[in-house]
């Protein structure tokens, strides 16, 4: 996982393309870029080294996989047992997400399900973990808005465009995953 800012205005523009048009080809990428193809190519290795892109399985729509409840739950945990709660975690296959956060609650756990009773066995193992002493849940129900567009633009030319990608209602209703609307 990266750590501070390594993705300069090129890469910026790069990645930038890249989210305009996911199946490109580096040729194609080099042609909207105005770089040259070998640029391309190490640039894109660079950022797949230093974790910038993520795996493919995160473009996969989980609502077509049969998912379309997505919930985050938000965990107050015993501190000292936090990372025997994260690896907890690796057992719970539609906790797909653990994030640590700072404030009132400890992590947050981004879990999918099939419908409500599939949700509850999952919030139940994680209740079971040793450590988790309490959790509050929120349904996600639809996703608004996926931005992208602004971070990026912010880095190609250093001044914020305000990029949101609005979904359409249709989008929306069926986008309760990670789906880029």
């Amino acid at each position: 996982m990266p750590t501070g800012s390594i993705v300069d205005s090129i890469d910026a523009e790069l990645l930038k393309a890249q989210t305009e048009d996911l199946r490109a080809t580096v040729i194609a990428l080099a042609d909207m870029t105005s770089l040259s193809r070998n640029t391309v190519q190490a640039r894109l290795s660079k950022l797949a080294k230093q974790g910038v892109l993520h795996p493919f399985e995160r473009r996969i729509d989980l609502v077509a996989l049969g998912y379309p409840l997505t919930v985050f739950i938000l965990t107050g945990v015993t501190q000292r047992k936090l990372t025997p709660i994260a690896e907890s975690m690796d057992g719970i296959p539609k906790a797909i997400e653990v994030h640590g956060r700072g404030g009132v609650t400890d992590v947050l756990i981004h879990v999918v399900a099939r419908d409500g009773n599939d949700f509850y066995h999952s919030a139940g193992r994680i209740l079971d973990i040793d450590g988790v002493e309490q959790a509050t849940t929120a349904l996600v129900v639809p996703q608004l808005a996926y931005r992208l567009n602004s971070p990026l633009a912010q880095l190609v030319d250093g001044r914020d465009r305000g990029g949101v990608i609005k979904c359409s209602p249709m989008d929306a209703e069926r986008s309760l995953s990670q789906t880029v609307c």
